[in-house]
């Protein structure tokens, strides 16, 4: 007996929902049930939300041809600065008498002014290339992340002090800085080149970050969290951040292949020697096609609207005949 009062309806109900229960889910004699499916509790499986973004991303890469194709050509490049110097069995800075020798059984990809072979120092420079132009971009988007989305969100004195910051490396020239600092460092490379730029580039790709965090930081969904109580960081970092998620891997795409375009020589094209540029020119066309094509990707992944499979379900149902088969099923 209840210890609550029922209504007229509610007899009608109980009397008719366990004949709707045994319609839509049947009842299994207890003689088919198994030993070890008795002692078992049944456990609802949920999967957690990194499994579930996780199972997206990978769906998104390989149904879309542009990020299947640039996730290869990167990981062609990585093998390559990984695994290619093993092969190589000359030294790529050793001088000889074969200078400006255009591409030949010797020389696959020529060699320099003053004799070194091209092809060896293509394929040791590329694990060069690749890991300053990585850590470079890496460093920059999280200074830029950081400082962004931190004065988008908190306001205040704080996003007058950090836009502040911003103004002044905005405005601050890279080129005479590194030229300066290659006057004065001790040691001229690579790492001079990283410094430079992850001093002067970050503040570009912050100030787009800290506009689009304040037009989000009063949105429902940020509204509905702060509600809940989560904390700041929780909402900067797990709220607003995976929004601009595509605006992030742009800022990363471009510091890389400018890091590595910036390492570059250009005394091929003042002597005429077209085998010394136009073999690591491509090579760095294609890796920047790569991590293009991966931004494309993510871009899809942060926006469904811009989805492979949203398009062609959209195209295909403009045609007649899935609008005849959807009427013909409906009637």
């Amino acid at each position: 007996m209840s210890m609550f009062p029922q209504s007229r309806g509610s007899e009608s109900q109980s009397a008719v929902s366990p004949s709707l229960v045994e319609s839509i889910v049947p009842s299994v004699p207890p003689s088919e049930i198994q030993p070890e499916e008795r002692s078992t509790p049944i456990q609802w499986r949920r999967s957690s939300p990194l499994a579930s973004s996780l199972r997206t991303l990978w769906r998104i890469f390989t149904l879309n041809r542009k990020a299947t194709i640039g996730i290869c050509l990167v990981l062609f490049f990585m093998l390559v600065a990984l695994f290619g110097p093993l092969f190589i069995h000359t030294d790529p800075s050793a001088f000889s008498n074969d200078a400006l020798v255009p591409p030949s059984t010797a020389h696959w990809l020529g060699t320099t002014q003053t004799g070194q072979d091209v092809f060896s120092q293509l394929v040791v420079g590329t694990r060069v290339s690749i890991l300053w132009g990585f850590a470079t971009g890496l460093v920059v988007t999280a200074l830029s992340v950081t400082v962004g989305l931190v004065a988008g969100f908190l306001g205040g004195i704080v996003d007058d002090v950090l836009a502040l910051l911003i103004n002044v490396f905005l405005v601050l020239p890279g080129f005479p800085l590194a030229v300066v600092l290659a006057a004065y460092v001790p040691q001229k490379g690579p790492l001079t080149v990283a410094l430079v730029i992850a001093l002067t580039s970050w503040a570009y790709q912050a100030r787009v970050l800290r506009a689009q965090t304040l037009s989000m930081r009063h949105r429902d969904f940020v509204e509905s969290a702060r509600s809940n109580g989560e904390t700041t960081w929780r909402m900067i970092f797990f709220e607003i951040f995976p929004n601009e998620i595509a605006i992030v891997a742009a800022g990363f795409v471009g510091t890389a292949i400018y890091v590595i375009l910036a390492a570059q020589n250009n005394d091929a094209l003042l002597l005429g020697a077209w085998w010394w540029y136009v073999a690591p020119g491509m090579c760095i066309a294609l890796l920047g096609a790569g991590l293009a094509l991966i931004n494309f990707g993510i871009d899809e992944v942060a926006n469904p609207r811009l989805r492979t499979e949203t398009r062609l379900l959209r195209r295909i149902s403009r045609f007649p005949f899935s609008r005849s088969r959807g009427t013909h099923v409906a009637s």
